[in-house]
């Protein structure tokens, strides 16, 4: 049983990861609406410390295509906070209040004013600030004049969970048009990110055309396109997956194989004596191939445990990749996986009863126990 079980974990954990990070990856990028995103020419979003450049107009050629229902600019920076006589530096994101897609408030309420910033848990942890507090922020330091450039002074409105940040890294945000004030006039009009929700039953594909015509110093990424290059990066994990997860089915059968086959050797005297007395045999297959079922499916119940506890302490490692997400996961689970897993076990164990039972119940009955009266 418990060979079964770590079989049975290990095809569980492996189909999970061949499938978790894409799907958790596309729920994540769609989980505000967002179908498309535009970053600096040549880059993907954030990949570079490049800008777009004239912000103000691209949303303005945006909002000529019919098809598109919401635009969120985003700006990339650092702030340093200082709290007493500490400096806090933290990731900060300058957003459009009203049309943004990269944090949900859980406590407190959202940005309305020019002055005011939410920030993460993690950043409220480091800094022990509470919702009301005031806070100094820079956007800047200058190492020759030892002194911090770009300040403002900042009202704490809300604690927000940021959708795309990794674990553990401390974030802010604040209207879009402060951290461009802040940082001065090389962020002046311009954005790192925008990103694009179409109406509802509209061709993406379409959309994303239209917007590659009408902003050709842009790169403009579909959900679909991004998923396309994700699918080509992560094709060695698919293969990794497939692979041990056919070993782990392998083994699985192979065991249970053995298992039949040493108790059907154990019982043949009585296998012998319910063919003597008229017992068919396919009725004394079934029973033999009843368990191996039945081992192969209580191994594999045990294993379902196993392996969602093995996928939890090895997502915690993968999890901790710098800059990854903490919303991604290598291992998802899906009851439609564990059914799969569970259904080819089954079947594995099916299989794996049949060869030895049947021989078993075909060996000639009268040398057979002439065998076993002498044994």
């Amino acid at each position: 049983m418990l060979g079964v079980a770590v079989s049975a974990a290990m095809l569980l954990d492996m189909v999970m990861l061949s499938t978790g990070m894409r799907v958790s990856l596309r729920n994540l990028l769609l989980s505000r609406g967002f179908q498309l995103r535009l970053a600096p020419k040549g880059t993907l979003p954030f990949d570079t410390d490049a800008t777009i450049p004239d912000a103000s107009n691209v949303i303005r050629v945006l909002h000529t295509i019919a098809d598109i229902t919401a635009i969120s600019p985003v700006l990339g920076g650092q702030l340093h906070i200082s709290i007493g006589s500490r400096t806090i530096t933290t990731t900060a994101l300058g957003v459009d209040p009203t049309v943004q897609g990269d944090y949900e408030v859980t406590e407190g309420r959202t940005l309305s004013a020019a002055n005011e910033l939410v920030a993460s848990d993690d950043f409220l942890r480091a800094s022990g600030a509470k919702i009301g507090d005031t806070l100094s922020a820079a956007s800047g330091y200058d190492p020759q004049l030892r002194s911090f450039t770009g300040r403002r002074t900042l009202i704490l409105v809300g604690r927000a969970h940021f959708l795309y940040m990794a674990a553990e890294q401390r974030a802010v945000a604040v209207p879009i048009a402060t951290l461009q004030q802040m940082r001065g006039a090389g962020a002046r009009d311009r954005a790192s990110l925008f990103m694009i929700r179409a109406r509802d039953g509209a061709d993406v594909d379409v959309v994303l055309k239209q917007i590659q015509a009408a902003l050709p110093t842009v790169t403009a990424v579909s959900t679909e396109t991004a998923m396309r290059q994700v699918d080509e990066r992560l094709s060695y994990f698919r293969q990794l997956a497939f692979i041990l997860g056919a070993v782990s089915l392998g083994v699985g059968f192979l065991l249970v194989t053995t298992l039949v086959t040493v108790s059907v050797n154990e019982r043949l005297g009585e296998i012998v004596v319910m063919r003597a007395i008229g017992v068919a045999r396919g009725r004394v297959v079934l029973q033999i191939v009843i368990e191996g079922v039945v081992i192969m499916f209580v191994g594999a119940i045990a294993g379902l445990g196993l392996g969602l506890a093995t996928a939890r302490y090895l997502n915690s490692i993968l999890a901790a990749f710098p800059g990854l997400p903490a919303a991604i996961d290598f291992f998802l689970f899906e009851p439609r996986d564990a059914w799969g897993a569970l259904g080819l076990l089954t079947v594995a164990g099916i299989l794996a009863g049949i060869y030895p039972s049947w021989r078993g119940a075909s060996l000639p009955i009268a040398i057979t126990l002439r065998e076993e009266a002498v044994g």
